[in-house]
């Protein structure tokens, strides 16, 4: 009987020790944020955007349109001379989402990242300077097109791209710009396609946000970004990296034809695509599962 009872007590020592040994385990931990978290993180990095001094919004803006132009360059020498649509859709967003992952990577201002960034801070902030917003809003636009620009210029003055890369160029221009054979019905399509681009580029945002290692944030950036290409969506800083070689390489198209029949919609639905489409969605759909400090009201 005494030896039974000794048998039992050992077991069961045995069965804790093991228990404790179980619950010392190592668990991997989750290799992505959750949607809650992703809604989260766009509003601390909206927040940080505008934390920053003028001078370093506007240079990071600079740097942003000037990975635009690198992107667009990418995407046309990558696609060069391939005949099959599916692959030349392929490797034209390949070529484009390494100028995105410049951008996502670096914390680059890009104004179409900030249509999400932006939105998703005042959701959930009351009480913001109006007049900083909008001026940010402006120099992130303007950086952009200067920094795109700037990379054109850059790219003509070194001769370092043969005559068939503007042969390409040409008919990626043509590409963006058949709208405007439609007149105000093609003015409205452009906006309407707008919104599309910035809806799959703040899901490019949501997904690299979501990665927590540099693998998945390329991955991330890339899906998204080889179809809005492929799907010849408007996105206007993609355009800005296009139209900044077009313009200085060719007069088919004049400046004001650019800006005004295509940048124009094309922003004006990127602002609707990001900032409505991702971060306002997001932001109510989650807005009972987010933790952040930017909330306004008591948390439960």
């Amino acid at each position: 009987m005494k030896e039974n009872e000794e048998y039992k007590q050992t077991e069961e020592n045995e069965n804790k020790q093991t228990n404790m040994k179980n619950n010392k385990i190592d668990r991997p931990g989750r290799q992505f944020y959750i949607p809650s978290q992703i809604v989260d993180e766009f509003g601390e990095k909206g927040r940080d955007h505008l934390a920053k001094p003028f001078r370093a919004q506007f240079l990071l803006a600079l740097t942003a349109g000037s990975f635009m132009t690198f992107g667009a360059i990418f995407s046309i020498l990558l696609a060069s001379g391939v005949e099959t649509k599916g692959i030349y859709h392929l490797l034209s967003g390949l070529g484009f989402a390494a100028g995105y992952a410049m951008v996502f990577i670096s914390g680059s201002v890009l104004f179409t990242e900030i249509n999400v960034l932006l939105p998703s801070y005042l959701f959930n902030k009351a009480g913001l300077m109006k007049a900083n917003i909008y001026k940010f809003w402006a120099s992130s636009y303007v950086g952009n097109i200067l920094g795109a620009f700037m990379v054109g210029v850059l790219i003509q003055l070194s001769g370092s791209l043969p005559g068939t890369f503007y042969n390409e160029l040409s008919m990626f221009l043509d590409h963006k710009m058949k709208f405007l054979d439609y007149g105000v019905k093609g003015w409205f399509e452009i906006l309407v396609s707008g919104i599309l681009a910035n809806w799959l580029i703040g899901m490019a945002a949501f997904l690299t946000t979501a990665a927590r290692d540099i693998t998945g944030k390329f991955l991330g950036t890339m899906l998204p970004v080889i179809l809005f290409v492929a799907g010849n969506f408007q996105h206007s800083a993609a355009n800005m990296g296009y139209f900044s070689m077009g313009y200085l390489a060719s007069d088919k198209y004049t400046w004001y034809e650019y800006i005004f029949f295509n940048l124009l919609p094309a922003s004006i639905g990127n602002l609707i695509g990001g900032g409505i489409l991702v971060s306002l969605l997001f932001s109510y759909a989650y807005k009972e599962d987010i933790q952040t400090s930017l909330g306004k009201g008591s948390k439960k």
